[in-house]
């Protein structure tokens, strides 16, 4: 059924250019995110342990698991849909894991932030934020994104409680979404932040990061 004048006179409208994510470097005061390559694998594979991956849709634990893991993101930076950067601290000039932008939809401009794993060592630190803070920053006030999507398992607490803590909206659970980790059945728990909303997150992260 095709929408009616009515239904759509006090629908939000936003101006129809595509979204293009070249490759960027965003940084910090405590991380530089630069483009994934594998020449990071050998530093990423020594950071993997187990407990970093319980919720990732896959367990990284070898040299190759990593380069795999690399060599999907650049299938999908050549597709347009992926995005990927390696995190790396300032402070040691050493990569501490990688996150990415995926899901990109060129027509719609919205994209997702995901695939974000941490070496246990800079687990509550600034460094999560301040990459979220980063990605976010760039998606909207560069990039132009009308929506920024974020996703994790059903039953990770952690991960919830710091999308939520940071102002995202819960949108809902996606059930059986997947199967992760050899055949597992995870549902999914949806939060986003539109263009609208992006001031007031904005604010919001800085404060954390000034703390």
């Amino acid at each position: 059924m095709s929408a009616s004048p009515s239904d759509t006179a006090d629908a939000p409208r936003r101006e129809p250019v595509p979204l293009v994510v070249p490759p960027v470097v965003l940084e910090g005061q405590a991380v530089r995110l630069e483009p994934l390559r594998l020449e990071h694998a050998p530093a990423l594979a020594a950071l993997c342990e187990p407990e970093i991956f319980t919720w990732f849709s896959r367990v990284l634990s070898t040299r190759a698991d990593v380069e795999a893991f690399i060599s999907g993101a650049l299938e999908g930076a050549e597709r347009g849909t992926d995005r990927a950067f390696v995190i790396l601290e300032r402070e040691t000039g050493q990569p501490v894991g990688s996150t990415r932008y995926l899901d990109i939809q060129r027509d719609n401009r919205t994209l997702e932030i995901g695939y974000t794993w941490l070496a246990r060592r800079v687990w509550r630190t600034r460094i999560n934020t301040e990459c979220k803070y980063l990605l976010l920053r760039h998606a909207f006030e560069t990039l132009g994104c009308m929506r920024v999507q974020l996703k994790t398992d059903r039953r990770n607490a952690r991960s919830r409680a710091a999308i939520e803590r940071m102002g995202a909206k819960f949108e809902g659970i996606l059930r059986n979404h997947m199967l992760v980790r050899g055949g597992f059945v995870r549902d999914s728990a949806y939060y986003s932040v539109i263009d609208t909303e992006w001031p007031e997150v904005k604010s919001r992260l800085e404060g954390f990061l000034a703390r």
